[in-house]
């Protein structure tokens, strides 16, 4: 991208920016610039897409001209690169990899995105995992930063799409592992609650079992193990819809929430445990059937038996 200064900047839209909202690329290309003055420039026509006005929504096109004001010229651009440390780290955690995916095995305490008072996370170190082809990683689905495991991210806009398709549906077989607070006591089930963000109060800050205007949630679950007392078990977790913090809810529903996890009910810990084993998808090119594994964490493993749990492999 050319940024000599006082003048416009003209660049093209490339291939992995295909249909990518203008108002999100210029606030990923120009993260310095507030809300309001960039929605001024493309309010006040400063913003050409071949030549034209652009509305914030307008849908960019590969190979489309764009024509940007002097003003974007000393703004940072946001091509970070991480630290050596962080590059190294990051490319530590991969369990697979191709020119379409990668997957890494992502530990708990790190974030996805940044946010209120968050500066490292994921997305911060995805430039050290580009590929032969040189482009960015992209973000298909988010865990928890609490939760640990299988992070899927696509490596061009045709396999995001696809992979965004595949969460969105029924078409991927998703399993996590976690420990809870008392046992189930059934050794398999499903739970079918649905589930609301809380509107009021101290709900506002999670989600709720919800009757009334919930939207579907179902959760089946299997006890890998238990303890002698059943006040602990190892539990694997099979979610059928995305809702947010959905086995965490539908855990704490059946009265056994993830040990803790005292958003959530636990009355114990400082921290819950869960993670994402495994994935089985089609590949977002190829379409063959493929399962994605991480290994449990030795931290998670270790608490288990400080709760008498066998370990589970």
């Amino acid at each position: 991208m050319g940024c000599d200064e006082g003048k416009e900047i003209m660049t093209t839209v490339p291939p992995d920016d295909d249909g990518q909202r203008l108002d999100r690329w210029l606030k990923k290309k120009f993260p310095d610039i507030g809300f309001g003055a960039m929605q001024k420039l493309l309010r006040t026509g400063q913003v050409r897409v071949d030549g034209k006005r652009a509305k914030p929504d307008t849908r960019l096109v590969a190979g489309q001209e764009l024509r940007l004001p002097p003003m974007l010229s000393n703004a940072e651009v946001a091509e970070k690169t991480s630290s050596a440390k962080d590059r190294d780290f990051i490319r530590g955690l991969v369990i697979y990899e191709d020119e379409d995916m990668v997957a890494i095995n992502k530990p708990s305490g790190l974030a996805v995105q940044g946010g209120s008072g968050i500066t490292r996370h994921i997305d911060g170190m995805l430039d050290a995992l580009s590929g032969a082809n040189k482009v960015r990683p992209k973000l298909v689905h988010r865990i928890d930063r609490e939760t640990s495991g299988v992070l899927i991210l696509a490596r061009s806009s045709e396999s995001a799409r696809r992979l965004t398709e595949a969460f969105a549906g029924r078409d991927m077989h998703k399993t996590y592992v976690a420990l809870t607070a008392p046992a189930p006591k059934n050794t398999k089930g499903r739970i079918d609650a649905p589930m609301a963000k809380g509107l009021t109060g101290p709900a506002m800050e999670k989600m709720l079992i919800d009757d009334d205007v919930g939207k579907s949630a179902i959760t089946d679950y299997e006890v890998l193990s238990r303890s002698e007392d059943a006040l602990a078990a190892f539990v694997a977790f099979h979610p059928l819809t995305g809702r947010t913090h959905q086995i965490r809810v539908h855990a704490a529903y059946i009265g056994c929430p993830l040990w803790g996890d005292t958003k959530y009910g636990a009355n114990v810990g400082n921290r819950f445990y869960l993670h994402a084993s495994s994935l089985t998808l089609n590949h977002p090119k190829t379409g063959l059937l493929m399962s994605i594994e991480a290994p449990i964490p030795a931290d998670f493993q270790a608490q288990a038996l400080r709760l008498g749990l066998p370990p589970v492999l």
